[in-house]
């Protein structure tokens, strides 16, 4: 599947330069410059093993570069941006492949200036800078730069202010993130139809990955989980080398990127087409939870807002199946909800899986079990990309010591859970864009999840 972009990678840099240079102070500081660097190519360890190389995100959000030993210079008076192309000699043609011309660059990137690298110092020494902005300690000495005497240099401000950009995606951004959602959501029906018993972990990761390759899409966003059974209660699971067994969950969080933009995604399926009795009445739950939280997404509402209502639909799904005890308030108050749902409601998502801006300065987590793993602490604002991913899990590791100590036994009903042990865990994700539209969200996300429309879809593609 291609697409056609309406945006390039050009004109989006380049909007997201002009909000980046419009959060400047520049009073007081005229000639100040922001000083780059992009990735180089890494090694595994003391090896020539090349991995795959993916340029480090505030580098390609400003530039739109994505090939590395590029370095720039911005600056924020003026709106310049200087571009510094590596010095290429012939052995990387041989090893790695032509060459580009300085014509070919300078179309693709449209910098103000185009320089090599080799140049970085001379055109600091023309631009003459009282103050220097860095990303990193250290940078300017990798680039071999030296700035001029009494120069100062300020390593934070740079990502505090990124940071602030990135919160808000431009069109060229989501253009991409539903692409990518709409790529990944195609290769998770191609999971769909090849779970069954017997099947092993990996190969459902080897299924997924081709069709994603087909799609054009070659780079995890981050590392997936491919998890079945007990393992499906391991939040991280990244092992993926069990076989699945006929009345067992499959659970699959995994989300490939789109010119630096992932999708992360999230469904739990039955491993034989059919939900048994106990699994369909979690994933209720569990679908309850997402249906709510959605709903409730819209400009001005607090992340924590949409966590807490989710752990009070978990809850009440709980006590009507007779899991526990107590009044609802009760077990909200004692965080029994924790020994279920131990994780974050969800996260920002952009160029990186767990984008920055989740906590604004001053903001502090919150210090109870299960809410303080929050990636998230502000308001939803027009514009914002997160997920929401609540969870249902069967942790032997939280509900052994719960059984024996008595402030949280006494809202368990340990007959009906030890059993259950055993059973995994279920997670649903999606990927919302905040905006003023009268649902106050747009879902990027069209994977099944309604417990009759995934059976239909197994039962079919099982030609059954």
């Amino acid at each position: 599947m291609q697409t056609t972009l309406q945006i390039s990678a050009a004109a989006m840099a380049a909007t997201h330069r002009q909000r980046f240079y419009e959060m400047f102070e520049t009073e007081g500081a005229e000639d100040a410059i922001v000083i780059l660097r992009g990735a180089t190519v890494g090694y595994r360890y003391d090896t020539d093993f090349e991995r795959p190389f993916r340029q480090e995100s505030r580098f390609w959000y400003l530039t739109g570069v994505s090939e590395p030993d590029y370095s720039a210079i911005f600056v924020p008076k003026t709106g310049e941006f200087h571009l510094f192309a590596p010095n290429r000699e012939t052995s990387y043609a041989v090893w790695n492949g032509r060459i580009r011309s300085q014509e070919e660059i300078q179309e693709l990137y449209q910098p103000d200036a185009l320089h090599l690298s080799s140049s970085l110092q001379s055109v600091v020494d023309q631009l003459a800078p009282t103050r220097v902005f860095t990303a990193a300690k250290g940078e300017l000495d990798t680039l071999g730069v030296t700035l001029p005497k009494g120069c100062e240099v300020d390593h934070r401000s740079v990502i505090d202010i990124l940071t602030l950009c990135r919160l808000h995606k431009s069109e060229g951004e989501l253009e991409r993130l539903r692409f990518a959602n709409k790529a990944n959501c195609l290769a998770h029906e191609a999971v769909l139809r090849a779970v069954k018993p017997g099947a092993w972990e990996y190969q459902m990761k080897g299924v997924l990955e081709g069709a994603l390759l087909e799609q054009g899409l070659q780079f995890p966003a981050y590392n997936g989980i491919y998890a079945s059974g007990t393992n499906s209660a391991i939040l991280h699971y990244v092992v993926n080398n069990e076989q699945m067994k006929d009345g067992e969950l499959f659970l699959i969080d995994s989300g490939y990127e789109f010119e630096g933009y992932g999708a992360d995604l999230t469904r739990t399926w039955p491993v034989n087409g059919v939900f048994s009795d106990v699994q369909r009445e979690m994933y209720r739950i569990v679908l309850e939870m997402q249906k709510r939280t959605i709903e409730a997404t819209r400009p001005g509402v607090k992340m924590e807002e949409l966590h807490w209502l989710a752990c009070r639909t978990l809850l009440e799904g709980l006590l009507d199946g007779g899991y526990v005890k107590g009044s609802l308030d009760d077990l909200m108050a004692n965080n029994i909800f924790a020994l279920f749902f131990p994780h974050g409601l969800g996260h920002f998502l952009g160029l990186d899986v767990h984008d920055p801006g989740g906590y604004p300065k001053g903001v502090d987590r919150i210090d109870r079990p299960g809410v303080r793993f929050l990636r998230i602490r502000r308001e939803m604002e027009q514009g914002m990309v997160f997920t929401i991913e609540p969870g249902l899990y069967m942790i032997p590791a939280l509900l052994g010591p719960a059984f024996e100590n008595p402030e949280q036994s006494a809202f368990l009903h340990r007959d009906k859970l030890e059993p259950l042990l055993g059973f995994g865990g279920i997670r649903i994700e999606d990927n919302l864009v905040v905006n003023d539209s009268e649902a106050g969200h747009e879902n990027l996300t069209s994977l099944v999840k309604e417990i009759d429309d995934i059976e239909a879809f197994m039962k079919d593609a099982k030609g059954s």
